[in-house]
């Protein structure tokens, strides 16, 4: 894949084995882990691991979910994108849902909503996808918080090994079925 896209503040580029260092040190915070399952990475060939797992959906599905890094400063911000879900989530399997994580150093500073915002229209204008999916642990109050900003509606419930979380979903007005 050669697509990177751009907003006001942030570069959105295919994930790299050079994103290995930053990436772990996001995903190791127990903070960042904190509504996703309270089990952050503990070596760095586990985010080597994951990184090879979305280049390969890169390759599998033509999309993935993609670095986010600070124009101003070269630095990673985290991830966001989109992802073609195979697994079984909410009972529901192959569709398209939209995510992000942030390094705890960048919350609060409206880059998720930035991201989702640009990825989303992507997704809508672009892949001719008609319906984006996502989901946000029902106490999760900031990813919410930006699901809703971004247009998407909630749903429902669900509950995943004891943990409740909220499904949301948004319809593309512009969906053409040629």
């Amino acid at each position: 894949m050669n697509l990177i896209l751009e907003t006001d503040r942030l570069i959105l580029r295919e994930l790299q084995l050079s994103d290995a260092e930053a990436f772990f040190a996001m995903d190791s915070n127990l903070k960042v882990h904190q509504y996703l399952w309270n089990k952050p990475v503990q070596k760095i060939e586990e985010t080597i691991e994951i990184i090879a797992s979305v280049r390969k959906q890169y390759i599998d599905n033509g999309i993935g979910r993609f670095a986010m890094i600070l124009k101003e400063t070269n630095e990673f911000v985290g991830w966001a994108g989109l992802k073609y879900n195979t697994e079984v989530v909410n009972n529901k399997v192959n569709f398209y849902d939209i995510g992000y994580r942030l390094d705890e150093k960048f919350w609060g500073k409206g880059y998720a909503s930035e991201a989702t915002f640009t990825w989303l229209k992507y997704a809508f204008e672009t892949m001719n996808i008609k319906t984006m999916e996502a989901a946000a642990h029902t106490n999760n109050a900031a990813s919410n918080k930006i699901l809703q900003k971004i247009g998407m509606q909630m749903t429902e419930q669900y509950l995943e090994d004891g943990v409740s979380w909220n499904w949301y979903q948004l319809e593309n007005e512009n969906y053409n079925l040629g």
